[in-house]
């Protein structure tokens, strides 16, 4: 079960990462002038969902129902883990709307401006801080 949790907290780390990166790309996409520096970042934002974000989604995904199961009883009794359970939904509906931006930028459809990217940045940051204070807390 060790092994399940380190490779699970490794493919979280992961993820986090892609969705960190993922809209400050988004920031430089929204924000270059160039044809040239758009295609590059066309490369990267894809490189980036496609190569690490979402294979990191899957794995976080599938070990994290792995560990549930050897203790599934306790889980599903435990608000602080409905809890942790709903920001991880809200988390995995945070990535397909970045793929659906990810569209966006490489069809050249976007409309937001670079100051609703930095701001939609922030979101996985908080969500990671309640994440983590909700597996080693357990206020409830």
């Amino acid at each position: 079960m060790l092994w399940i949790k380190a490779f699970h907290i490794i493919a979280v780390t992961c993820w986090f990462a892609a969705l960190f990166y993922l809209p400050r790309l988004f920031v430089y996409h929204a924000m270059s002038e160039d044809r040239i520096s758009r295609e590059r970042f066309k490369i990267m934002e894809r490189k980036l969902y496609r190569g690490i974000s979402t294979p990191s989604m899957l794995v976080t995904l599938v070990l994290g129902f792995w560990l549930i199961s050897y203790n599934h009883e306790y889980y599903e009794a435990s608000a602080w883990f409905q809890a942790k359970m709903t920001m991880v939904a809200l988390l995995v509906v945070y990535h397909f709307i970045s793929g659906r931006m990810l569209k966006a930028f490489a069809n050249d459809a976007n409309t937001r401006s670079h100051v609703f990217y930095r701001w939609f940045n922030e979101v996985p940051v908080l969500m990671l801080v309640a994440i983590v204070i909700l597996v080693v807390v357990r206020p409830f």
